[in-house]
């Protein structure tokens, strides 16, 4: 059973970096977990749209007792994880995310930043559950230059 659910999460990563990927360079993000989401895992695959970065998350769950549908916000901060910084870009125009058939959750969203820009210093992403549910920093991941892809 379990082979299955890695065989499914496995497929639905490469689908959506499949649907991120273009001739320009792509950076894959794993995202930890924080103390109030203890166990989940996440990842975010940013792809070079010019003038703007798309992100394509899908993490393994959040916390118990949120609220569904499930709506997430997710943001860009200057500094790391162990050392935030303020709120660099804000992508909540939309909070919705889509339940996948593996225990998990997926969704996009859209930086209006290029991607060159976020690899120059460093920034990390933060997602979090929307006010009715907490407003809890459920994951976090530093984006770094040295994990470009092609």
């Amino acid at each position: 059973m379990k082979l299955n659910h890695s065989i499914a999460a496995l497929l639905i990563s490469a689908s959506l970096f499949g649907c991120t990927t273009s001739s320009h360079q792509g950076v894959s993000v794993p995202l930890v977990a924080t103390r109030q989401n203890t166990g989940q895992i996440g990842n975010v695959t940013l792809a070079d749209w010019g003038q703007q970065t798309g992100l394509s998350f899908f993490i393994s769950g959040v916390p118990s007792g949120a609220i569904l549908p499930l709506r997430l916000y997710s943001f860009i901060n200057k500094g790391t994880c162990q050392q935030p910084g303020p709120v660099a870009y804000a992508m909540n125009d939309k909070v919705n995310t889509e339940r996948e058939a593996v225990r998990g959750w997926s969704f996009s969203r859209a930086a209006p930043v290029p991607m060159a820009d976020l690899l120059a210093s460093q920034h990390s992403i933060v997602v979090r559950t929307a006010p009715d549910s907490g407003n809890v920093d459920v994951f976090c991941g530093d984006i770094k230059q040295s994990g470009a892809t092609n």
